[in-house]
């Protein structure tokens, strides 16, 4: 018979596999030992804020929070729901864009440079109309720029809140400063680099969000209806309430009208407590990953700069 500590590491280990699995994909494991081992200088040195937060197991209710609140810009939305596949392989595209995360943060400098160069390709080819009729394009500067906005907020506010080592003010400049690197690379123009310059930006966009039909759809399907088993029900739930709940008033009012969601009527105390149980959770079962080979940062004027 297995002895309680033999039997505690199972279940560490399967939780661990399970949700390393549901977020990397079956190649996580060979992409995982290729982003931190390969040799060759970094964007970004071990001591720099963009590896805390993007390390960090609060990120699972930052990206919720990111996805929730993009949905909100009507161009950008139409654009995602025609052409991203969330809907049809949610794990897929959740898998593609954890793996550019880790490989812009963590990965060789060569490799960081062929991610940016593969999204700018799929980028360059996205074209369409909403049901408005307004034209769109994926490359679009102002849609780069709302997509990069939302997820440096959300990353960082749930980093703040629920994060292992907290920054400090000076701390979340630097993050929005390493995380410019990377949205230039992809086409933003003037990316803020401090939290001033974000703050200003979210308010620039805040007149261009609402409530879609899109939008709700999208609100279903990430809170109420999630493909996921049984088992995994109540975590994502604690979850989802963690990210309505970081997201600005009026923001988590937009998502939460007419989804259905219960997440959104959960008090704030409640979700937070759940927001902290399950990255506390997320955090024990996922092993730390393996320091780099080098982390020298590229040096300047490469991609990004």
């Amino acid at each position: 018979m297995a002895s309680p500590t033999t039997a505690v590491r199972r279940i560490r280990r399967q939780a661990g596999e399970a949700v390393f699995l549901r977020v990397a994909g079956p190649d996580g494991a060979r992409n995982r030992e290729r982003i931190h081992l390969a040799p060759g200088p970094r964007w970004f040195a071990p001591d720099r804020p963009v590896r805390r937060v993007h390390g960090d197991a609060s990120m699972f209710v930052g990206g919720l929070a990111a996805l929730l609140l993009q949905s909100l810009h009507p161009v950008a939305m139409a654009a995602v729901a025609a052409h991203s596949g969330y809907r049809g392989d949610p794990w897929g595209r959740l898998q593609r864009t954890s793996t550019f995360l880790a490989v812009t943060t963590f990965g060789a400098s060569a490799d960081a440079d062929a991610a940016v160069a593969r999204v700018r390709a799929v980028h360059a080819r996205i074209r369409g109309r909403t049901g408005d009729g307004v034209p769109y394009r994926a490359d679009d500067p102002e849609l780069l720029s709302w997509v990069h906005l939302a997820e440096a907020y959300c990353f960082l506010r749930a980093h703040q809140r629920y994060g292992r080592h907290p920054l400090d003010p000076a701390g979340c400049d630097a993050y929005l400063a390493d995380t410019a690197r990377v949205a230039r690379a992809l086409g933003v123009e003037r990316p803020p680099e401090n939290v001033r310059e974000l703050a200003a930006g979210m308010a620039r966009y805040r007149p261009c969000l609402r409530v879609t039909d899109a939008s709700r759809d999208t609100a279903r399907f990430l809170l109420t209806d999630p493909p996921l088993p049984g088992p995994a029900r109540l975590p994502y739930a604690l979850l989802a309430a963690a990210a309505v709940d970081l997201l600005p008033p009026w923001a988590r009012a937009a998502v939460t009208t007419g989804s259905g969601c219960a997440a959104g009527r959960l008090p704030a105390p409640a979700a937070r407590a759940g927001g902290r149980a399950v990255t506390w959770a997320i955090r024990w079962a996922l092993p730390p990953a393996p320091p780099a080979a080098t982390a020298r940062s590229a040096p300047a004027g490469g991609v990004g700069h």
